[in-house]
């Protein structure tokens, strides 16, 4: 039998794959809870679609107090029972106590193959840039798990993505773009039916 998951997410933007995640929750394609989405950002289009939803949503800036937004996000997260955090395009760096309550337990997507494009400054659009300009075969879609060095934390699940002679950053971009939500709804579920094991976890 499949537990559910109880999810948390941030994003500092339309958080596409939160907002894919949701839907499959809501179709009862995904044994999981959607329990918080907080954004950095108050004018962000996935508070919005939270609200609309019914997800509980909050709004932490992280700029003025860096320290007592981390400790606010983490004190959130374990108030509403997150058990698993979700990074959907949220762009600020994840503090100590966040990153200590929630070791092993926080995921996020990158649009290229790590380690090798990935790293401070490598995000967006650049990472496209940086996978043409090294002529790869192949670009990649990652999930990994976080931690204090960007895009260093353990492998989750890959999926290669081909790179097409005449693409240019703008297509690979739209491309990746386009797969990464259902590849993160895709893995959640591996997860929730237990196969696929988080690096680290201890088998039941």
């Amino acid at each position: 039998m499949e537990s559910r998951v109880k999810l948390g997410f941030l994003a500092s933007g339309a958080g596409s794959s939160a907002q894919a995640i949701v839907q499959a929750i809501r179709a009862g394609d995904l044994a999981a809870e959607a329990r918080l989405l907080v954004s950095n950002n108050r004018g962000a289009a996935a508070l919005e679609f939270a609200k609309a939803e019914g997800v509980p949503s909050l709004c932490i800036p992280t700029q003025a107090d860096p320290e007592a937004a981390d400790a606010a996000l983490a004190r959130a997260m374990a108030d509403h029972e997150v058990e698993l955090i979700v990074l959907s395009g949220y762009l600020r760096r994840l503090g100590a106590a966040t990153l200590a309550r929630y070791a092993g337990r926080i995921l996020n997507i990158h649009p290229g193959p790590l380690p090798e494009f990935g790293g401070p400054g490598m995000y967006g659009r650049r990472v496209h840039e940086a996978v043409l300009a090294a002529r790869a075969p192949a670009s990649a879609i990652v999930i990994h798990l976080v931690d204090e060095e960007y895009d260093r934390g353990p492998e989750v699940a890959r999926r290669a993505v081909e790179v097409r002679p005449d693409d240019t950053p703008e297509t690979l971009e739209a491309r990746i773009r386009a797969l990464e939500p259902a590849f993160f709804v895709e893995t959640l579920q591996r997860i929730a039916r237990g196969d696929l094991e988080l690096p680290g976890e201890d088998p039941p």
